[in-house]
């Protein structure tokens, strides 16, 4: 097989075929032979001539043969000859058989994106203009995608029985820059200030690899255009405009000069502003003052367009679903003054015929329709149709996109409310991990679904496993109980955490925590925006330490029972040995009136309170409180968030130096980025002496550390969500930038142990006999009993140290991004702690990955 490059032929020889000599310019047709055919009859390119024996013919009819012969395109080649006779002979030569066609050297544009550009196919006739029209299909194709210097070099390889592959050699170029983008005209404003407007931005620059705005696109040219516009017009220029718009594509075809030719015009103020309302309900006096526009100030389109908004859902608020408000401007050129008349015509009050619900597969009507705030026959308000869009979008079972659209209904006074909805995944299959000097890694397993049986109920159950915790529950909830606004669900759960040290090279465990238990809450709507609850909680809580290590006979061997040493595991250990039932019933309220499931307004304000004492082993009171604040600035998000909290106790401390709230009571946040989990607040560290009795220098990350909790806690928080590309926001990106600050604290300092050395057994018998020396005497415990020297070995001890027990603030500042991840919602954190106490653990990145279902 040979590849032959396709030269175009010359088209004026195409359609001026090449005729034998005659010697006469008219006769009469005796025969007509046809030669050269391989596919096609004699019969089927004669009635292609229109040509038939016994007709007269003339040159001219001859001539209009041979073309109607190659209109058909099934011929490459074709002459007429015997004209001087009368005895016709068609000499064709066909034009191939596609075989197959094939593309080679595209890589941005797959296949499936260039075949069905293609007319040609397999078993068609190949003809040069066909494979033309196709390689300017696919320049097209590529030229939308910015490059411009793409270029198409179509083959052929000449197969048997007449047949071709048609070959598309592709070399696809590198896409086309913006070079520059240059303005003239302007006077005002200078290019770099003009250009920060545009969509568009020139090549380069330190990110410029990140750009995805500096390829030419025609699009964006034209949008560009009206930025511009709509730019000038907010800052008072009314009589401006594009003269022109050129994209000059450089001559190496591989980058574009835009420039812009403007005409910025006059400057103009507001001049009078007036009202004009046709609505008693609505008087001119209500439109000014919602309006806010001040006679005199600069000319701006975009405040006159924020002020129709407002009236439009002010006179929605009133019941008019369809208000006819708009600005009439009347230009004072010489004054170069704007007068302003905004005009409120006559428009019925509505009311809501009806209320269609679309697209939910899986989701009940019911579900939807419980969240509207209008129902089928009340009045029309704008703000119920706002809160009720909020509601539903609030549920989280369908995409951002979703809005309540509104038609005519039947009569003037009618509406139709319409709510399309498209469901997105409600399940989700959550997989979390972290790293830390002490759990090593940390991974969270969970499953839930919250639109179970598209009832709108959630099903949850999840599983924590690291090192040293580990955690299994289970929970149900229904927001309408009996399609009632009453909340209740229910939860079981079981908590495993286990704190461990090291004595030499080997871990040992220092205690464990379990914690089983079931909760049941309720809740109820008391406003719009208010919510209250209540719940209830048994728990069932052992913390036990390892008796080969923390464990003694107080009186040497013998059958008496062993007991926890706090020289060895520390009194405030000892003292949390036991089970204990927790009997506890809590209260919360809650005011929401942000605006979806990535809220960009409003407020989340939530206080709870919690008694235990209602039965059970333990007696306190904990209080804590919530505030999250919302606010966009266009598209950038700033989120304002507080928390705190505080435990009091109702009973009596067990001891001089012990704290009357448990460990397992008490707070350990670990919401604060750039610190570990548990890594502030007060804690117990443990030095090693070494072997001649000197202390080490205090590391955290390499020194076993018990954090003990605390009894009040904050944190404050300012996180602003940045703006993105379209592109970028396409993606599912949604990058921030935040501080925190908190602290944990509020315990009573518990009795510490220092231990210089001790004697551990050597046959592996229980017990450890500690001693304030480092060259311990191991014949005798420290009650002065009398041991075989040859059973115990010498090792050195620790000594423990008491640090974090401040509300001085922790302070981290860090970048994150929330990803809509193909393996589902991802978030990743980089946090630095700037401000931090001894003992902290601070930690750099987490992460969050789920995926759902």
């Amino acid at each position: 097989m040979l590849r032959w490059p396709l030269e175009p032929p010359a088209a004026p020889q195409a359609a001026q075929p090449a005729l034998a000599p005659v010697q006469a310019a008219q006769g009469t047709i005796r025969s007509i032979t046809v030669r050269g055919n391989q596919r096609l009859e004699p019969e089927t390119i004669r009635a292609y001539a229109n040509l038939a024996p016994g007709q007269t013919f003339t040159a001219e009819k001859l001539d209009q043969a041979l073309k109607d012969l190659y209109a058909t395109q099934l011929f490459a080649d074709v002459t007429i000859t015997g004209g001087e006779t009368g005895d016709l002979v068609i000499n064709v030569r066909e034009n191939p058989v596609i075989n197959r066609i094939i593309l080679e050297g595209n890589k941005r544009l797959k296949d499936d994106k260039i075949t069905p550009e293609i007319k040609l196919a397999p078993r068609q006739i190949f003809t040069r203009p066909a494979v033309r029209a196709d390689v300017d299909r696919i320049l097209e194709l590529y030229r939308r995608q910015g490059r411009f210097a793409a270029r198409v070099d179509p083959k052929i390889v000449q197969l048997d029985q007449n047949r071709v592959d048609v070959v598309f050699e592709i070399h696809e170029g590198d896409l086309a820059k913006i070079r520059a983008i240059n303005v003239l005209g302007n006077k005002e404003f200078s290019d770099e200030r003009l250009r920060k407007e545009m969509y568009s931005r020139q090549a380069g620059g330190v990110l410029g690899f990140l750009k995805s705005n500096d390829t030419y696109d025609p699009d964006r040219l034209a949008a560009d255009q009206q930025k511009l516009r709509a730019f000038y017009l907010t800052e008072g220029y009314a009589d401006f405009r594009v003269v022109q718009a050129l994209a000059e594509l450089t001559p190496d075809r591989r980058d574009f000069v835009i420039t812009y030719v403007v005409d910025e015009g006059p400057r103009y103020r507001f001049g009078t502003v007036k009202a004009d309302s046709a609505l008693r309900d609505f008087p001119k006096e209500k439109v000014l003052e919602l309006a806010k526009i001040e006679p005199g100030s600069w000319f701006n389109a975009k405040e006159v367009e924020d002020a129709v908004t407002d009236l439009n859902e002010a006179a929605g608020n009133l019941g008019y679903a369809f208000a006819d408000i708009s600005p009439a401007y009347n230009r004072d050129a010489e004054k170069k003054v704007m007068n302003l008349t905004i005009k409120v015509g006559e428009t019925p009050r509505v009311y809501v015929e009806r209320i269609d619900i679309t697209g939910n597969t899986t989701t009940r009507d019911k579900v939807i329709r419980r969240e509207f705030r209008l129902n089928e026959g009340d009045a029309f308000n704008a703000q119920k149709l706002k809160r009720s869009q909020d509601r539903i979008q609030s549920l989280g079972f369908f995409s951002d996109k979703f809005e309540i659209k509104q038609s005519e209904g039947s009569a003037p006074d009618r509406v139709v409310l319409g709510a399309t909805v498209e469901e997105k995944p409600t399940g989700q299959l959550s997989l979390s991990g972290g790293y830390s000097s002490l759990e090593r890694f940390v991974v969270q397993l969970g499953v839930s679904q919250n639109n179970f049986m598209g009832k709108g109920q959630s099903l949850d159950a999840s599983v924590n496993w690291s090192l040293f915790s580990k955690s299994i529950s289970a929970g149900f909830t229904d927001p309408y109980f009996l399609d009632k606004p009453i909340l209740l669900g229910a939860q079981v759960f079981r908590r495993d955490y286990s704190s461990f040290n090291y004595i030499g090279n080997d871990r040992n465990t220092t205690y464990k925590q379990v914690s089983t238990g079931i909760g049941v809450r309720t809740g109820f709507p008391l406003s719009e925006y208010w919510n209250f609850g209540t719940r209830y909680l048994l728990s069932n809580d052992k913390i036990s330490l390892d008796k080969s290590t923390f464990y003694r006979d107080p009186d040497g061997p013998g059958p008496e029972p062993l007991q926890c040493d706090p020289r060895i595991a520390g009194t405030y250990l000892c003292d949390e040995v036991g089970k204990r039932l927790t009997s506890l019933v809590g209260i919360s309220t809650l005011y929401d009136d942000t605006d979806g499931i990535h809220p960009t307004r409003g407020q989340q304000i939530t206080f709870s309170q919690d008694f235990a004492g209602l039965g059970g082993d333990v007696r306190f009171l904990r209080t804590q409180a919530y505030a999250t604040k919302y606010h966009s600035f266009g598209s950038w998000i700033l989120s304002l968030h507080g928390e705190g909290g505080y435990i009091k106790a109702l009973q009596e401390a067990p001891g001089p130096g012990r704290d009357p709230i448990r460990i397992t009571d008490r707070f350990f946040n670990s919401s604060i980025r750039g610190f570990d989990i548990r890594g502030i607040g007060p804690r117990v560290v443990r030095i090693p002496y070494d072997a001649e009795g000197n202390l080490a220098e205090l590391d955290v990350n390499n020194q076993v550390n018990d954090a003990i909790g605390g009894k009040a806690f904050y944190l404050a928080r300012a996180e602003l969500e940045v703006p993105v590309s379209a592109s970028i926001k396409s993606l599912g990106l949604r990058p921030s930038v935040y501080v925190d600050a908190g602290s944990l604290w509020s315990i009573t300092k518990p009795p510490l142990t220092d231990i210089v050395a001790f004697c551990s057994p050597a046959n592996g018998t229980t017990g450890l006999l500690p001693f304030n020396s480092s060259t311990p005497d191991c014949s005798k415990d420290y009650n002065g009993n009398v041991f075989d020297p040859t059973k115990f070995v010498a090792s050195p001890g620790v000594k423990e140290v008491f640090l974090g027990n401040s509300p001085k603030p922790r302070v981290s500042v860090g970048v994150g991004v929330n990803w809509i991840s193909p393996f589902g919602p991802l978030r990743l954190d980089l946090a630095k702690a700037i401000v931090f106490q001894k003992g902290d653990d601070p930690k750099l990145f987490t992460f969050n990955v789920g995926t759902a279902f």
